[in-house]
């Protein structure tokens, strides 16, 4: 249980809740035509540079068949490129095409403006808040 400033208790099951509805709304930001696995990918791609579907698929956690389905579309619309690994020409690796960075850069900026009229519609001390749980919100994301 936590407390909040009123001296309600909010159990574990209702704050998993509140952070899988504001991760929705975050994630419901997006360009129309890539879907949430496909939009990961990019982000992926656009940080880390060119990978193998493997990679990917063990990162996203899915199957090699749901990646590349995943990754058919995105080649399909222009956001990927396949290409034979340098190191081992039987294997493939997957790179961002200028579509693609543009499609990333595109849902950034739209979650990034949305996340930032909502933070603007909190209290300063609300704001202070957030700003002090943001360690503890990225230890648990990365676990």
């Amino acid at each position: 249980m936590i407390y909040v400033n009123d001296m309600s208790a909010i159990s574990d099951g209702e704050l998993r809740l509140y952070i899988l509805r504001l991760a929705r709304r975050i994630r419901s930001h997006r360009s129309a035509d890539v879907s949430d696995p496909g939009i990961s990918i990019l982000f992926t791609l656009e940080r880390d540079g060119a990978r193998l579907p493997s990679e990917l698929a063990a990162q996203e956690h899915v199957s090699r068949p749901a990646i590349n389905r995943t990754l058919n579309s995105l080649e399909r619309d222009g956001y990927i490129e396949r290409s034979p690994d340098w190191r081992d020409g039987r294997k493939v690796v997957v790179r961002l095409t200028k579509a693609g960075m543009d499609r990333a850069t595109e849902t950034r900026a739209l979650r990034t403006a949305w996340f930032s009229r909502r933070l603007a519609e909190l209290t300063v001390a609300e704001r202070e808040a957030l700003h002090a749980a943001a360690p503890v919100i990225r230890r648990l994301s990365e676990q």
